[in-house]
């Protein structure tokens, strides 16, 4: 059975790339970069594991009931899933987009990245720190557009002026975006 070690979802999104997104933080990442923002993410412990056929229909629910466009992997380190091109493969069948941030460079990790439409790779380095960009988290990381779904991208995130936090309230508050 494929399955995903799963640390969080948010079923709606408009800070973690263009349009509405559902963005799914995996546990687990073996980089540990100094000033890490997703610390707790880093621990390659299970978390929530969930299937392949669970994941595909909460991201099904979440176009029908909230109208996204594409989904955004993060972390934790999404290359560390080793079922993450079935994934990919499956949220484009629900006609959705993927991108996928990374620490790793992406030529290293192409093949567990196939079908994305956007990798943000790179390691985050606290000396470096990236104030221009939305949700990049230092200057040494890239935009890499593989398709022309987002073929205006890069536009997207070399917007700064419109740098955003955005708070859900549900059963417990969750915020998210870019930090200022």
């Amino acid at each position: 059975m494929t399955k995903f070690n799963v640390s969080s979802i948010n079923c709606c999104t408009e800070v973690e790339g263009p349009n509405k997104r559902l963005t799914i933080w995996f546990q687990g990442c073996n980089i540990h970069c100094k000033g890490c923002c997703n610390p707790d993410y880093q621990p390659l412990v299970p978390k929530y594991i969930l299937t392949l056929d669970e994941l595909l229909r909460i991201i099904k629910e979440a176009r029908d009931n909230f109208g996204i466009e594409g989904v955004t992997y993060s972390g934790g380190e999404p290359t560390l899933q080793q079922n993450l091109p079935q994934l990919t493969a499956g949220i484009h069948a629900l006609g959705l987009g993927v991108i996928s941030f990374t620490g790793r460079h992406y030529e290293d990790v192409k093949d567990i990245l196939i079908g994305c439409d956007v990798v943000l790779d790179g390691a985050y380095m606290e000396n470096l720190r990236e104030t221009a960009r939305k949700i990049l988290g230092s200057i040494n990381q890239r935009i890499i557009c593989l398709t022309e779904r987002y073929s205006d991208c890069e536009s997207w995130f070399l917007n700064g002026s419109q740098k955003k936090i955005e708070i859900n309230l549900t059963d417990f508050i969750v915020a998210n975006g870019d930090n200022f």
